[in-house]
Order: C-alpha cells, then sequence, then structure tokens
C-alpha cells in the first residue's frame, strides 16, 4: 500500500508558498507562471491556509471584489485538511472526496513538507495498478 511519503520521494516536491499579506493579483500571476492551482499560505515558516483557483471565483469574482486590492488573507482558506507523509492514498482520496477539496498540505512534525493533488494520487494508483497487472501477466505467462 503506498503512502504519502512514496509520491513526494518521486515528484518534483516544490512547495509554492504565499505570506497572507500578499495580494491576489500577485497569487493568481505565480500561480499562472507555474502553471499550478493552489499555493498554499505560510506564516512565520508555518502553513496558516490555502488559496485555490476555487477561493477565486467564490470569493473574488462572484463577489465582485478587486484582485489588485484584496489581499490573500481575506479570502484564503483557513485550517485546511492536512495529512502525515504516512497517510495512505486510500485515505487522502477519502479526505478529497469526502471534503470536496483537490490539494492536501503535508505536514511531519510540525513542519509543512509538501503537497499532493488529486492528480498525484490518481497517477499513484494507476502506477500502481499497471505494476500489479504486468507482475500478473508475468506470472501467467511465466516471463519476467
Amino acid at each position: 500500500m503506498r503512502i504519502v511519503r512514496n509520491i513526494l520521494e518521486r515528484k518534483a516536491n516544490f512547495i509554492f508558498s504565499i505570506p497572507p499579506e500578499t495580494t491576489v493579483y500577485h497569487a493568481l500571476e505565480l500561480m499562472m507562471e507555474k502553471n499550478i492551482s493552489a499555493l498554499l499560505v505560510t506564516k512565520n515558516g508555518k502553513l496558516a491556509g490555502i488559496f485555490t483557483e476555487r477561493d477565486y471565483a467564490r470569493k473574488i469574482v462572484l463577489k465582485g471584489k478587486s484582485s489588485k486590492e484584496t489581499l490573500i488573507q481575506e479570502v484564503m482558506t483557513t485550517n485546511p485538511v492536512s495529512v502525515s507523509s504516512e497517510a495512505t492514498i486510500e485515505h487522502c482520496m477519502y479526505l478529497m472526496t469526502h471534503q470536496f477539496i483537490r490539494h492536501l498540505p503535508v505536514i511531519q512534525e510540525e513542519e509543512l513538507v509538501g503537497v499532493v493533488s488529486i492528480g498525484d494520487l490518481v497517477k499513484s494508483i494507476i502506477e500502481e495498478q499497471q505494476f500489479i497487472i504486468e507482475n500478473l501477466e508475468n506470472y501467467i505467462t511465466g516471463t519476467k
């Protein structure tokens, strides 16, 4: 059974974060530049929240706010659901499905060590299934 640590070890684990005093506009520029759909919000090296495209759509666009004047701390999701690096992929999928979220910050001993997305989890599950299929095919055909 794979765990979050396995995903973090295999992916380029850059943590893109911003302070809460950042404008929404600057956060959107960074998200576009890095081709990501969420940014972790950190204060004094600790996770303070998360800002996602969904936050932008629901809390800026639909409320008629200005992204150049609004600060992230006004619209970020505070106390985001997080997991440890020892959490199973199945547990992460359960959390994401039931909490309607697409990103999970990974916290280890109170330190932010990464983030996993729904895409990361799906990719891991597909790789594991492919490995199992190949092994079963080899077993059936007697090849290695």
